[in-house]
């Protein structure tokens, strides 16, 4: 057994693999330096301050490193089972982190693994599982090649209504904003039964009790943003929240567990 899954952990963390992920994020980065040249002499031409622009591309870059602690941790989660590059790709080009971890995890149970646990996998599962995730994941960009051109026109059109109304008062979300929190909703509710469903057939509360932990930490890290107005906590919630989380379930697991 250890033999196949030290045979398995060399060939997804193969030279080969990290070559190839890494000519994508060397890629990816050239192109964000373009922009970022690009936006900056755009500022200058229209009349921005280079003092100003450099204090702008400072803060941004700051404020970018804290909300990245959650996306290195969904790595270090996804690479003990999928290997280093995979999952360092994954994260830094187009993947969510709620998205990635949760589609290996059913790609994986759908294949009939116990979920993502090295000792159950081979390079058939890790082929089928890395082509899962890359094939959900297109929908977005098909989304945004076939219909992003008119849905921003749609938005510029109710920005300017928006603009025209004198009543704030008349002012109501759209559409968008309703979808995207009853999503949201139906995705927690769905997780929460399923932690439910395992803790009522399997006696493992483990899942709902860690749950329960990201939730409470959650609360109070919006509790601090929005009512004491403490907006740079904002930047530490999703990773405060999962690492006390992971810490948490630890715990449970050592104390129920035995």
């Amino acid at each position: 057994m250890s033999n196949s899954v030290e045979s398995y952990r060399s060939s997804v963390n193969s030279g080969l693999l990290f070559l190839l992920v890494g000519v994508a994020l060397l890629f990816i980065t050239i192109m964000c330096l373009i922009f970022l040249v690009k936006s900056y002499r755009a500022g200058i031409k229209i009349g921005m301050e280079k003092k100003v622009l450099r204090k702008v591309i400072i803060s941004s870059a700051t404020f970018t490193v804290l909300p990245s602690i959650s996306i290195l941790l969904g790595v270090i989660a996804l690479s003990g089972t999928l290997g280093i590059p995979y999952s360092w790709l994954r994260l830094s080009v187009i993947g969510a982190l709620q998205y990635e971890l949760n589609v290996a995890a059913m790609a994986a149970e759908s294949i009939g693994l116990s979920g993502l646990k090295v000792t159950e996998m081979s390079m058939g599962s890790f082929t089928t599982i890395a082509l899962v995730m890359a094939a959900g994941i297109l929908g977005s960009l098909l989304c945004c090649l076939f219909f992003l051109g008119r849905y921003l026109k749609k938005i510029r059109g109710n920005q300017a209504a928006d603009t025209a109304a004198t009543d704030a008062k008349d002012k109501k979300p759209g559409f968008g904003a309703y979808a995207t929190t009853a999503m949201f909703i139906g995705l927690c509710s769905a997780y929460i039964g399923a932690y439910l469903g395992d803790a009522i057939r399997n006696q493992n509360v483990i899942p709902l009790l860690t749950a329960g932990v990201a939730a409470l930490t959650m609360a109070i890290f919006e509790y601090f943003t929005q009512k004491k107005n403490i907006k740079a906590l904002d930047n530490f919630s999703v990773a405060g929240s999962m690492l006390i989380a992971m810490a948490a379930a630890v715990c449970f697991g050592q104390v129920i567990g035995g």
